[in-house]
């Protein structure tokens, strides 16, 4: 009974040594990648330098309970307010569009121009799968080399940092975020990718897909 008392306490104790590092390894890829963004993202639009293209990391448009999704009205009020603004004379909108009855980039396209933006003025990118694939294929596939994020704060941070990582020098538009249960739950999950985000860095992990490039006028 002893013997396994003291297996059973050595096994919780190791358990709590990995848990522990696990959780310093989370807050210092936090801090790297906030820290990297600092000064790089924008909520005041007149503050905002211009650039050629708005790059717009998607989102679906309806949440699980068929309501509109707020990430996703407020990064399409971002993106149409820049324009309008002359802050972007493009916008390319990368999204997951892994399932034909699922298209992120053509609802927010849609949504955009029933809002008065010019078809031509918009490229679209259908295998944005993840944050790390828009901003790789971003550069090898559409030749960006600079470009203005839009998409809430927490997730710009992130995509500054791949940007960075991958030849892009980005800044970004921080659209309105949302507040309550479900905003904290969003930030939980952030936590974690933004970790994830450094490893696949570290790993040098590529996108799902990379086909015939595609230039941006």
């Amino acid at each position: 009974m002893n013997r396994f008392k003291t297996k059973f306490l050595k096994y919780i104790k190791r358990l709590s040594i990995f848990t522990t590092l696990l959780v310093v390894f989370a807050v210092i890829c936090n801090t790297l990648i906030i820290y990297n963004a600092e000064g790089k993202t924008f909520l005041q639009i007149e503050n905002l330098p211009k650039n050629k293209v708005g790059l717009v990391l998607g989102a679906s448009k309806y949440t699980n309970g068929n309501r509109i999704n707020l990430y996703y009205k407020y990064r399409l009020e971002a993106a149409e307010k820049l324009y309008k603004a002359g802050k972007i004379e493009f916008i390319l909108i990368s999204g997951d569009n892994s399932r034909k009855e699922y298209d992120e980039p053509s609802d927010f396209k849609n949504d955009l121009i029933a809002k008065g933006i010019p078809t031509h003025k918009i490229f679209l990118d259908y295998a944005g799968f993840r944050t790390l694939d828009s901003m790789i294929r971003a550069k090898e596939i559409f030749g960006l080399t600079e470009c203005t994020i839009i998409s809430q704060k927490f997730h710009n941070e992130r995509a500054i940092y791949l940007a960075k990582k991958n030849g892009i020098n980005a800044i970004a538009y921080n659209a309105k975020n949302i507040n309550g249960r479900y905003g904290i739950k969003t930030n939980l999950r952030e936590y974690l990718a933004k970790t994830k985000a450094i490893i696949d860095v570290v790993f040098n992990v590529q996108p799902k897909f990379l086909v015939e490039k595609i230039d941006i006028l």
